[in-house]
């Protein structure tokens, strides 16, 4: 390496400003250093660290001839890390026609920038290239397919992808896992990490993450027991994101105790734990120890967010503590928490007051929030008003559930129900009618629950 190239490496690594940047960019323009691509290599890197990708971006296409494909790949590099949206794929194109000719090194940091963003056809239009190019089979490729698809939710594609492939390793294997979890088919995921089993591929912390949350959405608890036994025989450190995974397993599987033996193994605790731990007890309906860890968290110096007062308000409602239900949120209007309620707070305090009775002000907080009543808030209601036999708000509610969602018998039988109930017999009929010319057909019932990290969002109708 000459002296005077180490001049230019050293200029470009000490850079700390933009300015600093274009001087050297002025000096690549006149002197041609692109065509030396160690420099070039520094100068994209120096961008990146700076957030001035996109001079860097707009430099390597202004530049004649087309740079060597190593530079793209080292652009490709760092847009994956950047996470900026569609710019990645406009290089590609770029790249596609300035006839340079892409290698194995390329797809694999363009698929996950096209990953971050789930922009699937484009990945398909990448898809096909790999195919041409002859690189199909290259697993670093096939993992990066692999993940575009379950990231945008394509399992069918993602599958396909992974049973065409010669050789899987443990990213395979996790990505497969991983995407079955996101799309709540905790069955598959399940599936397939026992497969993975079989096959004598070791998982990783990656993988035992997305299996425990596999087991807490399925109610798997032997096989999460299995996994946490995996963890202590082979001494894995309980870091983290590994502990509060164990938490929440145990917690939706209905065994609150050994999550708080985890918990209490645990070196570092953060908020994710705290969560996991006040949610697991408030599905497990006992929310006088869940408000009592929710003051203690506080204690302790660590900040509730939005997820640990959904937590904590639906302790309240499911364990009837409207009191300290209506203090919280009261506590949480006033801004004490540093941040306003969200419609998940609003859904909570909701169902708090109708499961007690409390309609008018289960009705009064819906009209006065500052959001559209969702479908999971209505149906609260009309649950609460079912129970406590208010059918003027249930008619109401069971009306703006049709709305809603039209194509749901559920809604009209309550609805046809209720009329009459309320000795209002054509009403009762005109719904049936509604239903006959809907080719709607009656469901011997309707539950359903919706998970959202570790939050949760409930409505039943019986």
């Amino acid at each position: 390496m000459s002296s005077y190239t180490k001049r230019i490496i050293q200029l470009i690594n000490a850079s700390t400003s933009p300015s600093h940047i274009r001087q050297i960019q002025a000096q690549f323009i006149l002197r041609n250093l692109l065509k030396n691509h160690f420099i070039a290599h520094h100068f994209i890197n120096a961008c990146n660290s700076l957030g001035l990708l996109n001079d860097a971006h707009a430099f390597l296409l202004l530049s004649k001839p087309p740079p060597h494909v190593f530079l793209y790949n080292t652009l490709f590099r760092a847009f994956s890390h950047s996470k900026t949206p569609h710019l990645p794929f406009s290089l590609y194109a770029h790249m596609q026609c300035a006839s340079v000719l892409p290698n194995n090194y390329t797809f694999p940091f363009l698929l996950k920038s096209l990953a971050d963003f789930q922009l699937l056809q484009k990945g398909q239009i990448v898809q096909a290239h790999v195919l041409k190019l002859g690189h199909s089979h290259d697993i670093y490729i096939q993992n990066s397919l692999m993940n575009l698809y379950a990231s945008s939710g394509e399992m069918r594609l993602c599958r396909q992808v992974f049973d065409e492939m010669r050789n899987r390793d443990v990213v395979s294997w996790t990505i497969l896992i991983t995407g079955f979890r996101n799309v709540e088919k905790y069955d598959d995921a399940l599936i397939a990490f026992e497969q993975m089993q079989y096959a004598g591929v070791v998982p990783n912390r990656v993988t035992m993450v997305n299996a425990l949350a596999a087991c807490g959405g399925f109610g798997a608890f032997e096989m999460g027991v299995w996994i946490h036994d995996y963890i202590m025989k082979n001494r894995w450190e309980l870091d983290l994101i590994l502990g509060t995974a164990l938490i929440d397993m145990y917690g939706k599987c209905g065994r609150i105790e050994e999550g708080l033996k985890v918990f209490h193994s645990m070196e570092k605790k953060n908020n994710f734990t705290w969560n996991a731990v006040i949610n697991g007890l408030a599905l497990a309906k006992n929310g006088k120890q869940a408000i009592w860890w929710f003051n203690r968290m506080e204690q302790e110096g660590f900040k509730v967010d939005h997820v640990t007062l959904v937590g904590v308000l639906s302790a309240c409602s499911r364990s009837g503590l409207v009191d300290m239900g209506r203090k919280i949120f009261i506590s949480l209007v006033e801004g004490r928490y540093g941040f306003l309620p969200g419609v998940k707070h609003y859904a909570c305090m909701i169902d708090l007051l109708a499961r007690a009775g409390c309609l008018d002000d289960a009705f009064r907080v819906l009209q006065e929030m500052p959001f559209e009543p969702t479908k999971s808030i209505w149906g609260s209601l009309l649950a609460g008003c079912r129970a406590h036999g208010n059918l003027e708000l249930s008619e109401i509610s069971a009306k703006k559930l049709m709305e809603l969602e039209p194509s749901n018998s559920a809604y009209y039988v309550v609805l046809s129900n209720l009329y009459a109930d309320m000795g209002r017999w054509d009403d009762a009929e005109k719904v049936r009618t509604l239903m006959k010319e809907k080719g709607l057909k009656k469901d011997l019932g309707f539950s359903s629950v919706e998970w959202e990290s570790q939050e949760q969002v409930y409505e039943v109708l019986a």
